[in-house]
């Protein structure tokens, strides 16, 4: 067995309250011939992480049948020993992570790396055992950091394919002399910027709607249309505290005006032509009307909620497509494209400790945490 410390979550009791992350020795099997021994340079924290230690939607630990786990499923690695049939890596490479450890026959993610996939693990560890076919080396002499490479597994493998199909969509029902510069609105996250930074190089017409200083004023440097969220509060919607609190209801209504107000501003009247939405519930409402006709409504997350009510007579007279996509197959060909066309935001903030970890956990559970890619720090270089 290999022994290493690792942030470790442990399963619940079955009562639905959170998790903490403890800190403790870790043992795994040693590599197999198909597998490499890494030690984890940098993670990003990523959704799922918060969502498995909230234990929302379910408990990963007792959906894997394991007492514990390893999260963290985004980060840069360094090959420390390779098993006897792998050719793809060697020792001392930097790859990033390929965050899938089950495909479908047409290569799209079933199961993730250090989420939902049975006996894996992820970078809260200060060493770790993978599938070859998880790491992918990273360009020789690349132009972009490691903390840049750190966010790209999941936010911007996911961005890419995500942004491809919701593309590819959109011109199945009007083609580029119809509509040459399509609106394209999200809701702040990294994944959303990922995506409206490759819609912005295609021509499109791009704004992210936030509610952070920093979040806003990092779109405006990239170009984007900043939206700040602000403007509209109560935009959260409650079918039930609609249905029964009058209050909640004029200041909901309120705020959905003035959010359709300011895009038919922006659009000139014609709607968001795709809506980048990984929020879900409490503004599904808000994106389905903002949405132009043959417009689509693009998701790969459920922040909010999982779970939707859709009019679908309305959907099918305005031609509404609705694209939903789980992480990439896609890896190798967005990695080659961001290394070549600058596909990245700069990391501007220091990297988090590794003794910090459970203190980045808390903040990012509370929306306290202003990056986009929140790195930290797991082994020295």
């Amino acid at each position: 067995m290999i022994d290493t410390e690792a942030w470790v979550l442990r399963a619940g009791s079955g009562i639905p309250e959170p998790g903490v992350l403890t800190r403790e020795i870790f043992s795994f099997k040693p590599i197999t011939e198909q597998e490499v021994l890494a030690e984890p340079i940098y993670g990003c924290w990523e959704g799922n992480m918060a969502h498995a230690i909230s234990r929302w939607p379910l408990d990963i630990c007792r959906q894997r049948g394991e007492p514990r786990v390893v999260l963290g499923n985004a980060g840069v690695v360094r090959i420390l020993r390779v098993g006897a049939a792998v050719d793809n890596v060697k020792e001392g490479d930097l790859c990033v992570l390929v965050s899938v450890d089950l495909w479908d026959a047409f290569g799209y993610p079933v199961k993730i790396l250090a989420y939902d996939a049975p006996g894996t693990m992820g970078v809260l560890a200060k060493q770790m055992k993978l599938h070859a076919s998880q790491v992918y080396p990273l360009p020789r002499n690349s132009k972009r950091s490691l903390q840049q490479w750190a966010s790209f597994p999941i936010r911007y493998a996911t961005a890419w394919d995500n942004w491809k199909v919701a593309y590819g969509a959109l011109r199945l029902q009007v083609d580029e002399t119809e509509a040459k510069s399509p609106h394209v609105w999200a809701w702040g996250g990294g994944v959303s910027l990922a995506q409206l930074m490759l819609a912005k190089s295609q021509g499109c017409r791009v704004a992210m709607v936030a509610s952070d200083d920093r979040r806003l004023a990092l779109c405006r440097s990239l170009g984007l249309t900043a939206i700040d969220r602000r403007q509209f509060p109560d935009l959260m919607f409650d079918e039930k505290k609609f249905k029964e609190d009058l209050d909640y209801r004029k200041r909901y209504v309120r705020s959905e005006g003035i959010f359709l107000d300011l895009v038919k501003e922006h659009t000139g009247g014609a709607g968001v032509s795709i809506f980048i939405d990984n929020i879900g519930g409490p503004v599904f409402r808000a994106t389905q009307k903002s949405l132009a006709r043959q417009g689509v409504i693009t998701t790969c997350g459920w922040k909010e909620g999982s779970e939707l009510q859709v009019n679908r007579a309305n959907e099918c007279i305005n031609r509404h497509i609705h694209v939903y996509t789980h992480g990439s197959r896609n890896t190798h060909e967005a990695l080659l494209y961001a290394e070549e066309h600058d596909w990245m935001v700069p990391c501007t903030d220091a990297p988090w400790s590794w003794d910090d970890i459970p203190e980045l956990a808390q903040q990012y559970a509370e929306g306290k945490i202003s990056s986009y890619f929140p790195i930290f720090k797991v082994n020295d270089l």
